[in-house]
């Protein structure tokens, strides 16, 4: 978890991001985070029950609603629910799960890379995709 090799797997191939969390506050970090995942060209889908557009984007309450194939699941959400979300992430058949920085459950992301998932955890995504992408 967490090499570089996996990472920039993830930030190269992972175009369609379910970001569970987003807010329409521009001063949250998921909404700074998934408006640069949009300018960088991937499709973002928001995931809150509480917003119901965020960054232009119509958004979902649970990524059970969500009727396209999910490449990532970027998780905005404070470590003791993250696990929640990543066992849903395995059901929908995410390829890859990305736990942002503070947000740290070791065993939730040992159940996603024992069933085959990508995992970054307690990492930013745009700090990342800075530093090996762009």
């Amino acid at each position: 978890m967490n090499e570089p090799e996996v990472i920039k797997q993830i930030l190269n191939e992972c175009k369609t991001i379910a970001v569970v969390g987003l807010s329409s506050n521009p001063m949250r970090p998921s909404n700074g985070v998934a408006a640069f995942m949009k300018k960088k060209g991937c499709k973002v889908i928001p995931v809150n029950p509480n917003e119901s557009v965020v960054l232009g984007e119509k958004a979902v309450a649970h990524l059970s609603s969500i009727d396209e194939k999910v490449d990532l699941v970027n998780i905005f959400r404070r470590s003791d629910e993250a696990g929640r979300t990543v066992d849903e992430a395995i059901e929908i058949g995410a390829k890859a799960v990305w736990l942002q920085e503070g947000v740290i459950d070791e065993t939730a992301a040992k159940r996603a890379a024992d069933a085959g998932l990508l995992v970054v955890m307690d990492r930013c995504w745009l700090k990342d995709y800075m530093k090996y992408v762009d």
